[in-house]
């Protein structure tokens, strides 16, 4: 057979790469609990207080790579592995570059090296998923704190945003591997008040609404490749109504474009 008799045509529906990172106790670890049938492969020991089945808490990188290579080698009826949180999973994979490269520090290795040799541990992470993801079925949801970082916009004035939490060569490959990438907050408002002698004051205000953003904005980093609307509640199960309608062909055409 032919490349061109192979050519393929349409939307091929696949289970999502998905990441998910935010504030501080805002609700990503239990946003990943109501996913679908989830399995967390735990970095950080922080789902204490979560109904959910979870591998022992990861010491190391390569427990993590055990655990993807159980998912991927024995049956089991998970459909989501969840890896929480990958901030802490970078640090593993910084011990594992230090222990191969017989360091105390990834900062002892010169030139800023050591975090280019992480990625070989990254994309090694990032393979065993996408075998999970291709050959399991399962859905991949990643979840990462969030940082304030400076962004040096070459069009206009540098200003600050929020990003995962992760150095920026990781940050890049991971961002990019993903099919979604959602930031979750507290949704805040701003109100202006006269303080006097030409002076105003804004004052931040919010009633604890949680919501995800879902677009790229001057405020943070996200993606999508749903057309999902740029803001959405905190809740898994509205981000999956917007992933089951992408994957139906009665609804082409009918999503909110965000």
């Amino acid at each position: 057979m032919t490349l061109m008799e192979q050519i393929q045509r349409g939307k091929l529906a696949a289970p999502r790469r998905v990441m998910l990172y935010g504030t501080p106790g805002v609700g990503k670890s239990t946003f990943a609990a109501n996913s679908e049938r989830p399995i967390f492969v735990s970095t950080e020991d922080g789902l204490g207080q979560i109904d959910c089945e979870k591998f022992p808490l990861a010491q190391s990188f390569d427990d993590v790579i055990k655990a993807l290579s159980e998912l991927y080698t024995v049956d089991h009826g998970y459909g989501t592995v969840v890896v929480d949180t990958l901030d802490w999973l970078e640090r593993l994979i910084w011990a594992e570059v230090c222990r191969k490269k017989m360091v105390e520090s990834i900062e002892d290795i010169g030139y800023q090296k050591g975090y280019s040799f992480a990625l070989n541990h990254w994309r090694d992470v990032l393979a065993g998923l996408d075998a999970l993801r291709r050959d399991r079925g399962m859905t991949v949801l990643l979840v990462a704190h969030c940082k304030i970082e400076k962004f040096d916009d070459p069009a206009n004035e540098s200003y600050d945003r929020y990003s995962p939490r992760l150095h920026k060569l990781a940050s890049a490959v991971v961002t990019e591997w993903c099919d979604e990438v959602l930031f979750a907050t507290y949704k805040v408002y701003t109100r202006q008040s006269e303080e006097g002698f030409n002076r105003k004051k804004t004052r931040g205000l919010g009633d604890g609404e949680r919501v995800i953003y879902t677009s790229e904005r001057p405020a943070h980093v996200a993606k999508n490749r749903l057309n999902l609307p740029d803001e959405m509640p905190l809740d898994f199960n509205a981000y999956a109504r917007f992933v089951a309608a992408a994957n139906n062909p009665a609804n082409e055409g009918a999503q909110n474009h965000g």
